[in-house]
């Protein structure tokens, strides 16, 4: 662990506050939910919560899976990170934190189908190197929540050209969400 040399007192309700500095590092908005470790040695460890990650896996699995079939780049994200990447390239993009135009389509409970061409591509990690000109995105829903997204990034503009990587994303993301509802 580090430490920030911060310290905190619980108030007459047992609440805390992290400071912001910290909340705005690690990532973590108002209403995020965070897990709680206690361990022998009498310390309390928060993290940040994601319902995704409890799936990563199956989530694995269903990203190989989707990059088998289609032959192109499949990410599968919780709100912050790529949770499961398969396909060309896919150790550039796991486990990397999320752009924040990712981040607000999810939030937004938004799906796109682009090419990045069009003002709307969105790049999906910080690094991302713009190697994929095509790409679509659902948004994961558990439970009324928006909890991540499923990403197709594609080369190939022929396979494009209809709404099938569309239709795929979302199939996927409603698969993913439902399995979360379970």
């Amino acid at each position: 662990m580090t430490a920030t040399g911060i310290v905190r007192r619980i108030d007459d309700l047992g609440r805390i506050v992290v400071p912001k500095e910290i909340r705005r590092t690690l990532r973590i908005r108002e209403g995020d939910p965070l897990e709680i470790f206690t361990n022998r040695e009498g310390e309390i460890l928060l993290k940040k919560y994601s319902p995704i990650g409890e799936l990563k896996e199956f989530a694995e699995s269903y990203a190989e899976s989707l990059s088998q079939t289609t032959g192109e780049l499949v990410c599968i994200t919780d709100r912050d990170y790529v949770v499961a990447a398969a396909g060309p390239k896919k150790r550039e993009y796991d486990g990397k934190p999320l752009t924040r135009e990712l981040e607000t389509l999810i939030e937004r409970r938004g799906s796109l189908q682009v090419s990045s061409e069009e003002n709307a591509f969105i790049k999906i990690t910080l690094d991302d190197g713009g190697d994929f000109p095509m790409e679509a995105i659902s948004t994961i829903i558990c439970n009324g929540d928006s909890i991540g997204s499923v990403v197709l990034y594609g080369k190939n503009e022929d396979k494009w050209q209809s709404d099938t990587a569309k239709q795929l994303v979302q199939t996927a993301a409603q698969f993913l969400g439902k399995q979360m509802e379970q």
